[in-house]
């Protein structure tokens, strides 16, 4: 997959995905196994630990749901994607940004940044 194509799997198919299955198959296609993805609450690393971050996140927030804030960016191996997390239809609740960094077609290291409104 491309960096743009990877960008949006971690946003749609592994942190906005509830159904447990389809992100578990998104997360084996999206990141290298000892992924690591830090935010500002913490750093955890491998896909199961990512797994389990983005259901926590979800459980969290029932009726919420992540959409892009805007294109992805690419210099190289170093993607970044702006979104939004909120109620669905209404405005978002947080504003946020990923940037990953990806080798051989997966992505190794995804770090989270909060966004001020």
């Amino acid at each position: 997959m491309t960096v743009e194509e990877l960008m949006h799997a971690n946003l749609l198919e592994v942190f906005a995905e509830r159904d447990p299955e389809r992100r578990r198959a998104a997360i084996e296609r999206t990141y290298v196994p000892e992924v690591t993805f830090a935010d500002p609450e913490e750093t955890v690393v491998g896909r199961q630990a990512l797994d389990e971050k983005a259901q926590r996140l979800l459980d969290e927030s029932p009726g919420f749901v992540f959409s892009p804030g805007g294109p992805v960016q690419v210099v190289q191996d170093l993607g970044y994607l702006a979104w939004r997390f909120g109620p669905e239809g209404g405005e978002p609740v947080v504003r946020g940004a990923d940037v990953a960094l990806v080798e051989g077609g997966l992505i190794t290291a995804v770090y989270t940044m909060l966004l001020p409104e």
